[in-house]
């Protein structure tokens, strides 16, 4: 029972020790949002100073760089819109030091958003699309033997139904939706 006591009081020194140490640790958290593209970064000092941010991609190159001055702490959202996919670095370096929290950015696909679905009419699909923003995309239509019977360049500004008449098209037909990233979406009945 006492050796038992004496290692608990030996752990809560210990603990107390290395947090003496460093009674002035600054705090970063970097947390994704709803957005996909955005994340939030949060940094929280013992004491105002300049603070910098840093952030690389996975070349060690830097994508951007910011000194606050005379802050103690805040919260700031950094948009990844138009960004390569990847692994990023945010570093953020005050008075006490550089942290630093890596992050996984991965864009949304835009072909995720695509559905087709039968009409209640017989021999017509909705291809309907999902969209925030303006996108270009293609949409060719194969009949069930795999020839190319119709194909459209389209450019989505915000959502998008169309109604295709594929009644004279022998066989199941296949769509598939093409974003200008390369994304494709398949979809066969």
């Amino acid at each position: 029972m006492k050796a038992n006591l004496f290692v608990t009081a030996l752990i809560v020194l210990i603990g107390a020790t290395a947090n003496a140490k460093n009674p002035d640790s600054s705090r970063v958290a970097v947390i994704s949002q709803k957005n996909a593209d955005t994340f939030k970064v949060i940094y929280e000092g013992e004491k105002p100073g300049d603070v910098r941010m840093t952030i690389l991609n996975e070349n060690k190159e830097i994508v951007f760089a910011e000194t606050t001055k005379n802050v103690n702490g805040f919260m700031r959202n950094v948009n990844f819109a138009g960004m390569n996919p990847g692994v990023y670095t945010f570093e953020i370096t005050d008075g006490n030091g550089k942290q630093v929290q890596k992050v996984a950015y991965a864009t949304e696909t835009f072909t995720k958003s695509v559905r087709v679905s039968r009409t209640a009419e017989e021999g017509k699909y909705l291809l309907a699309v999902a969209n925030n923003g303006s996108q270009q995309i293609n949409v060719r239509i194969f009949d069930g033997a795999d020839n190319l019977v119709h194909s459209q360049d389209l450019t989505v500004n915000g959502n998008l139904k169309l109604v295709y008449n594929l009644k004279s098209v022998a066989g199941v037909p296949t769509f598939e939706v093409t974003d200008r990233a390369g994304n494709v979406r398949t979809i066969k009945y």
